[in-house]
């Protein structure tokens, strides 16, 4: 259902893939000298981390390599001991709560590996509760709601209660929840890790449509070599830094 693009844009990133030097001055994302201790353990021993416009990389390593608490801190939504977040030029850990949760709201979305959806309430409320929590449920904003649908291939499962979808489907309803927003940035953290191999495959290629389609940045915790393969660029962590 879904195919690569091979735009010009997609092939200039992929060039970035093995050259880690590239020009981190118009990065989308810029973290520098991230720490983050729990207790006694220290997790992220002064992480450095850039991602550019329209690129999806990957982070990879074995469990308890720090690669959760990373997304979680780029994500905003767990603050660092030490350093600094910038995503767009904002420096987002120095805005107020509020400031940071509307912030949040319209720049970022996630996609985890358990799906998060509300059981009482349909694929489509699901999907537009970003917005009605921002305070923008606009008839754009439900048209936009629909097309995604229609991308991802649920059209038809959108007054499905979660109960009633697949894994497949439910994992896709929380992508199009995640991009309702119209977020410059999807942060996923082992987004296919519950999915059989098949469905995996075709949410793979979707991050990649989604990205050529909406232009967005997309970093990607993942156990999946086949993912991170696909990736512009593939970090590995190991021990709360990358090597």
């Amino acid at each position: 259902m879904f195919r690569r693009s091979s735009s010009k844009n997609t092939k200039s990133l992929r060039k970035k893939r093995n050259n880690p030097s590239f020009d981190t001055a118009t990065a989308l994302i810029q973290a520098t000298g991230i720490e983050k201790s729990f207790g006694t353990l220290k997790v992220l021993k002064g992480i450095d981390f850039s991602a550019s416009d329209r690129e999806v990389v990957s982070i990879v390593g074995a469990s308890g390599a720090g690669k959760s608490t990373l997304l979680s801190i780029l994500g905003s939504l767990s603050r660092p001991d030490a350093g600094k977040v910038l995503i767009d030029g904002t420096d987002i850990f120095a805005l107020g709560e509020k400031q940071l949760a509307a912030f949040r709201n319209r720049k970022i979305g996630f996609v985890f590996q358990f799906h998060h959806l509300l059981p009482e309430f349909t694929a489509m409320e699901n999907v537009l509760l970003p917005a009605m929590i921002g305070d923008n449920l606009t008839k754009a904003v439900k048209e936009r709601a629909n097309g995604l649908f229609e991308d991802l291939g649920i059209a038809e499962r959108k007054t499905h209660k979660p109960s009633e979808l697949s894994g497949g489907e439910q994992q896709r309803v929380a992508v199009a929840r995640a991009l309702i927003n119209s977020p410059s940035i999807l942060f996923a953290d082992e987004p296919s890790g519950n999915l059989d191999s098949k469905t995996r495959a075709e949410l793979h290629n979707m991050f990649f449509t989604l990205r050529d389609k909406y232009g967005i940045t997309i970093v990607i915790v993942t156990h999946d070599k086949d993912l991170a393969a696909m990736s512009d660029r593939t970090l590995e962590m190991r021990d709360g830094q990358f090597i």
